[in-house]
């Protein structure tokens, strides 16, 4: 038989045995990756986009429905492109982190990512996921409800509305960490905050690319938040409007009322909005804003405020000719009110949407993250502390990309890729927010945890003091966790199980460690594959706060990992 349809016979067989659904839809889309050039502060720069559009498009399904994305590949960089959030039950081959689950799709070259939406509803997003071309290569991903099956809130939105966070650099990212990584210093940060693309009237030269969202009085919206910035926590809010939160990582919650929130890379929240009927002054503008919760070195982040408009349909006019009104944001360091804003996130846990937290656990595990340092190469000078060159790791290991992709390597055993000792906990325990140890130097490898199918995991996270506190949005793929504890200062297992929460906790799959602090959540690992665990903080990725875990086959048919696709990318 000819190779090329031995090829279409093998690529049509692997859509038959992937997961079905029997009442979802298919969705197909083509995603055709090309420069463009994109102006703003009044910088031109050419940008890796999907179909020409910045932010790209957005995929719209429901929960139960089949997403099939053809993926051309267009621009001279390797590309891969990963749906955040989604659990990719039995199809890991379609989550997309370069190196982890597939190689890249490579000049010229495509790839179908094929992938159906179980048990998730919500908000989530796409990005590429290779080096930091997930600065322009992202878009929405909008979950709704199955076919008939309401909200289940009260009110019924009048419109629905993505607000996506981003940052612009009017430097290449790409050369940006490459000279970083080159220098062991940490990386130039962006120009701007972007909502939906547009900087706002707060920048120079920006004013006309503003984000406005028109909206009647007396009408509800639900505005879909996704964090896509590179390297920044933020804060948001809408001035003179309450937001009522009812949904982060494509799971409900309780509903709750705040004036601000707080949103970290890689996480979403959908949010209530309510258009005052008499709208306050009619023809009054309220700026929606957002800036970032810094906790690392001053310099080290982008410390500059984002601003969009919300119209009332009433308002006749220009900006300038408005009253304006402006919401008050926390300081860039309130680190308590993280804390208290993600202590109020709790789970239905209603009996049509339960909370299936692990009560026991089989494998418990505790992750010192944090940055360190490496030496600097000889006959080289660094910019980074003292001399060296700034790294990141966990448990002390700075995770090094292997050459070809883990889920290869683990699929068909090919050995030397890496090393299944990825330790359980630290190998020299010290105390994790006090005084920074002498040596910060850090250890590299290739390491993962393997894990019986449905083994219940229990991961306890610990920011560390060694280069600065500092919090951390730590994103595990292919798996949504409950945040069953949180706390500041060193965890004590003694004491601190007994305050975790069984009942409710908030079902995530991106979770900030706390700054000088600890998060504990806690997972069945129900999906065979390999799965990335990693910060979000791309500058952190870059250095290695980083690692993976192998989920092995279970025992029955609907336990067993894919088989790859006919045109998964080789390297």
């Amino acid at each position: 038989m000819e190779a090329p349809c031995l090829a279409l016979l093998l690529f049509f067989a692997t859509l038959l045995l992937l997961p079905q659904s029997s009442h979802g839809a298919t969705r197909y889309y083509t995603f055709n990756v090309t420069m463009q050039n994109v102006t703003r502060l009044c910088t031109t720069r050419a940008i890796p986009t999907v179909n020409g559009m910045f932010p790209g498009p957005k995929i719209v399904t429901r929960e139960g429905d089949r997403v099939v994305v053809k993926v051309v590949n267009n621009v001279k960089e390797n590309v891969t492109i990963h749906w955040h959030g989604v659990r990719q039950l039995r199809t890991g081959w379609s989550d997309g982190p370069a190196y982890v689950t597939q190689c890249p799709i490579q000049t010229g070259q495509s790839f179908v990512y094929n992938f159906t939406i179980t048990g998730q509803r919500g908000t989530l997003f796409w990005h590429a996921h290779v080096s930091w071309m997930r600065a322009t290569l992202y878009g929405p991903i909008v979950i709704l409800p199955k076919r008939g099956v309401p909200y289940p809130f009260p009110v019924k939105p009048y419109k629905e509305v993505p607000i996506i966070f981003g940052e612009w650099f009017n430097a290449d990212p790409e050369a940006i960490i490459a000279q970083a990584l080159q220098t062991g210093a940490g990386p130039n940060i962006s120009d701007a905050f972007t909502i939906n693309g547009l900087p706002g009237p707060l920048y120079n030269c920006s004013s006309k690319d503003t984000f406005k969202l028109k909206v009647h009085p007396g009408k509800w919206y639900l505005l879909r938040l996704i964090n896509a910035a590179l390297n920044d926590e933020l804060f948001f809010s809408i001035a003179n409007h309450t937001l009522t939160v009812v949904d982060v990582d494509a799971a409900y919650v309780k509903p709750f009322h705040t004036d601000i929130l707080l949103i970290t890379p890689g996480q979403t929240t959908n949010v209530l909005l309510r258009a005052e009927p008499d709208a306050g002054c009619p023809a009054a503008t309220h700026l929606m804003l957002a800036r970032p919760y810094g906790t690392g070195q001053p310099g080290t982040f982008d410390n500059t405020t984002v601003a969009a408009v919300l119209e009332y349909a009433a308002a006749p006019g220009h900006i300038k000719s408005l009253p304006l009104f402006r919401p008050s944001l926390p300081a860039l360091n309130d680190t308590a009110f993280a804390a208290n804003f993600s202590a109020k996130l709790r789970s239905l846990a209603s009996p049509e949407y339960p909370a299936s937290v692990p009560r026991a656990v089989d494998r418990s595990f505790f992750f010192a993250v944090g940055l360190g340092t490496n030496p600097c190469p000889k006959n080289q000078t660094c910019q980074g502390p003292n001399g060296s060159m700034f790294t990141a790791s966990m448990n002390n290991v700075s995770f090094d990309m292997p050459t070809t992709a883990l889920l290869q390597a683990h699929y068909a055993n090919i050995a030397g890729m890496y090393t299944a000792d990825f330790p359980a906990a630290p190998l020299e325990p010290f105390n994790y927010t006090g005084t920074p140890p002498n040596n910060t130097n850090v250890s590299n490898g290739t390491k993962v945890v393997a894990l019986q199918y449905n083994t219940s995991v229990e991961v306890v996270l610990q920011d560390t003091s060694i280069l600065g506190a500092e919090s951390h949005p730590l994103h595990l793929h292919g798996f949504d966790f409950f945040v069953v504890g949180q706390g500041f200062g060193n965890y004590d297992s003694s004491k601190d199980p007994a305050k975790f929460n069984l009942v409710d906790p908030v079902q995530r799959n991106t979770v900030g460690v706390p700054a000088g602090g600890w998060v504990a959540i806690r997972f069945f690992a129900d999906n065979p594959g390999v799965w990335f665990m990693h910060c979000h903080l791309e500058v952190h990725t870059s250095w290695g706060l980083k690692m993976a875990w192998v989920v092995n086959d279970g025992p029955l048919p609907e336990q067993k990992l894919m088989p790859p696709p006919a045109d998964l990318p080789m390297c």
